[in-house]
């Protein structure tokens, strides 16, 4: 499969691609609302004569390229949802819903998709087997990658690997980020209530404060990573939420926190929470006091396969050489629901590039988030690419 060919369709079908990105950007919908896009998707879907099914997991979109002879099934994703921000970048495509901003790069994976199916469908003569295009709701919250695979997205035809990308602020413009094995950690989330006895703060013998007891618990936290905790297996336990009392003088009844975990490895991630409620029971007993604490599992850790990793490096190579393609040292604590297609079949998830210089990172999820609409290039042709080289090797 020529590289040139994939390039020519790829700057014949930008100005088309961009028009897109520009169109979910000023059109953002929050998790599982994302009814216009999964509208639009399916529209330019079908008007490429892509076989394209609607309305899974609520606002998923499947769409599905069959090649000239059977052969395997790669999954190709891209996610669609908006943030709860409201927008400030000087762009002439600015969001057009208050308080609702494209603010992590999901307007560009979802464009990006569509360019590399626009790819993909004039190529489909010269590769055996299907490509499975999916166009997930919900990465950020609820998460829309599990529900789609209930839904039945890695069957008809069987999945046999999957590909996706992100774009990254950390990484310079055009680069390519890829790494074998944990990639991205799971984002659980836990929430905490340290319940003691309220009272006047100049009589605090009378009282069980929850305040310093929930100072001690934090501190104990920390001992969980730094002392109790193999250091080679890398976690973060982050309390980032506290609030407990109202006025100066009183102590009051309860403390709230809530927080994250983040961990690579799957035994340890379900030690940690055993380990933080050992340190709730025995501080608070140790004061008088009580606790509630729960725990809510969000996606699993991302780990990529080293085979499909090493593919998508050749692939990119292809297309950028091998000062645009590089390995990352070290996994990201950051949380990516794709981890679900990857734990079904061999997988591999890369960053692309969207900081102008390597000094200046662009910030997710922050109301100035803006990138460069030739970055859409990069990944639409790496997907392409990548997509064509497993169907054919």
């Amino acid at each position: 499969m020529s590289t040139e060919n994939i390039k020519a369709l790829s700057e014949k079908f930008y100005p088309e691609v961009k028009a897109l990105r520009h169109y979910f950007h000023m059109n953002p919908e929050l998790s599982f609302k994302e009814y216009g896009t999964a509208k639009r998707v399916a529209e330019v879907l079908e008007s490429l004569g892509i076989e394209t099914q609607t309305g899974v997991a609520e606002t998923g979109v499947v769409g599905l390229i069959r090649g000239a002879a059977d052969g395997p099934t790669v999954l190709l994703r891209a996610d669609m949802d908006a943030l709860l921000l409201q927008e400030e970048a000087d762009v002439p495509y600015r969001s057009q819903v208050p308080g609702v901003m494209h603010a992590c790069g999901h307007d560009g994976h979802t464009a990006g998709l569509l360019g590399a199916a626009m790819i993909l469908n004039e190529l489909k003569d010269q590769f055996k087997g299907n490509v499975k295009l999916v166009f997930q709701p919900a990465e950020e919250n609820e998460g829309g990658a599990l529900p789609m695979i209930q839904a039945g997205v890695m069957e008809n035809p069987k999945v046999d690997a999957a590909f996706g990308c992100h774009l990254w602020g950390n990484l310079k413009e055009g680069q390519i980020q890829l790494k074998k094995g944990p990639m991205m950690a799971s984002p659980d989330m836990f929430n905490i209530k340290i319940i003691g006895r309220g009272g006047h703060a100049a009589l605090p013998h009378l009282s069980i404060d929850p305040i310093s007891i929930s100072a001690q618990v934090i501190n104990e936290f920390q001992t969980i990573i730094s002392r109790r905790k193999n250091p080679v297996l890398p976690a973060v336990i982050s309390v980032s939420m506290i609030h407990g009392g109202e006025t100066h003088n009183v102590i009051p009844n309860t403390v709230e926190m809530c927080g994250t975990i983040r961990v690579f490895d799957k035994e340890v991630r379900k030690w940690i929470p055993e380990a933080m409620e050992f340190v709730l029971r025995h501080v608070t007993e140790a004061n008088g006091a009580s606790y509630e604490f729960s725990v809510e599992k969000r996606f699993p850790p991302l780990i990529n396969d080293s085979a499909m990793t090493e593919l998508v490096e050749k692939s990119a190579v292809k297309l950028w050489g091998n000062e645009r393609v590089e390995w990352s040292e070290t996994p990201n604590m950051g949380g990516e629901d794709f981890a679900y297609f990857a734990e079904h079949v061999p997988s591999s998830f890369f960053f692309v590039g969207i900081a102008q210089d390597e000094t200046t990172p662009v910030s997710h999820h922050h109301p100035k988030f803006a990138w460069n609409d030739e970055v859409l290039k990069v990944s639409m042709m790496t997907m392409a690419q990548a997509a064509i080289d497993y169907l054919n090797q």
